[in-house]
């Protein structure tokens, strides 16, 4: 079996049996015979006319493999990855020697990885702190970087392994690219160190606001459900067997009723990926707008035209789940004095949570 070796460009040529029967897509065809060669790969390869079939230069992904067929395809190696400094707007809500304390917006991803090079929390903050940029192709590993020069922590800073082009300096922990609100930054490795014991301890504090549908029917509890990976699609998180996945528990309390849609405070316990949304789910109460677990289609109450409209209408103007990390507390690392920080709802939320309260208000 031909192999993706991962250097600047990789040709390999596939003959197709001539018992081949199976009329399968040229891009699933080549991914399935070319090891360590993902389908993204193979079909940015295809867009790029870099595969031909036959002497002919195919670019459609869904082109039918024939028996007898001679494929040939060049396999682009991505850029190595790498962290520039970028002139981002960052609204810093907190800053000392130490660390910042950032109220992200929505749409902002934390670090760079698959498809987001640029643009990050990480691009901005390196700009912010006067840092230099971390380019991974010229170090050997995080011993190479210096925390004076990067201006942030460099704890887990490089990718965890090979093909993985996240670069996280300062990055204790991360909100999802579509919620918005506070995080905390790591200037030194000390600090670090300092914050992440204690997100691994379950001590800070970290409170949420969500708009979801409908309401629980206990207007506090907790919901104690382990997560993992949904079997069904890699890219979601999903609640699984005890045994299968990792311990995850988040309060909850009812702040405003409304008729067919609430606002409710969640505290996270633990802090696994995706855990509110999905949990809010898993009680039957997705967060509005979330188009990854179902909040983003009417769920309570009527279907009628009207109403459709009139969700139309708030889901184009906040295109992306109702949640915002409203409140972050730690012990700071070094003064050992408990920080508090709260920040408001951001533009797109509130103007929901007002459209809300007018229409459907109890």
């Amino acid at each position: 079996m031909p192999t993706y070796d991962g250097k600047e460009t990789t040709e390999v040529v596939l003959e197709v049996p001539e018992g081949y029967r199976e009329a399968g897509r040229l891009d699933k065809y080549i991914t399935r015979f070319v090891q360590n060669a993902s389908r993204t790969k193979v079909q940015k390869s295809i867009d790029k006319g870099l595969v031909t079939v036959n002497g002919e230069v195919i670019t459609k992904a869904a082109h039918t493999v024939e028996a007898g067929d001679r494929i040939v395809c060049t396999i682009l190696r991505p850029p190595p990855p790498e962290a520039l400094p970028e002139d981002i707007p960052l609204d810093v809500v907190y800053e000392d020697e130490h660390l910042i304390v950032v109220n992200k917006p929505a749409g902002m991803v934390v670090h760079p990885a698959y498809g987001h090079r640029t643009g990050t929390l990480v691009n901005a903050l390196l700009h912010h702190v006067g840092g230099t940029a971390v380019q991974v192709e010229e170090l050997e590993d995080e011993d190479d970087l210096d925390e004076e020069e990067v201006g942030l922590s460099v704890s887990n800073a490089l990718p965890a392994r090979e093909g993985d082009p996240s670069i996280r300096p300062g990055i204790v922990h991360r909100l999802d690219k579509d919620t918005s609100g506070l995080l905390v930054v790591a200037k030194d490795d000390v600090t670090h160190a300092g914050l992440a014991k204690q997100f691994q301890d379950h001590t800070t504090r970290r409170q949420y606001l969500a708009l979801v549908w409908g309401a629980p029917d206990d207007r506090t509890g907790t919901i104690d459900a382990p997560l993992g990976r949904d079997p069904r699609d890699r890219k979601r998180m999903a609640v699984v067997p005890a045994g299968k996945g990792k311990a995850a528990r988040t309060h909850f309390r009812v702040e405003e009723l409304h008729q067919h849609t609430a606002l409710v405070r969640f505290e996270l316990e633990t802090g696994r990926t995706h855990q509110i949304r999905v949990h809010a789910g898993h009680i039957r109460h997705p967060v509005l707008a979330d188009q990854k677990y179902g909040g983003d289609r009417i769920r309570y109450g009527s279907t009628g035209s009207s109403r459709r409209a009139f969700f139309g209408r708030l889901f184009k103007r906040m295109p992306r789940q109702a949640l915002h990390a409203q409140t972050l507390g730690f012990t700071h690392p070094r003064s050992g004095a408990f920080m508090d920080f709260s920040v408001d709802l951001p533009e797109d939320m509130a103007f929901v949570l007002d459209e809300l309260r007018r229409v459907e208000g109890t």
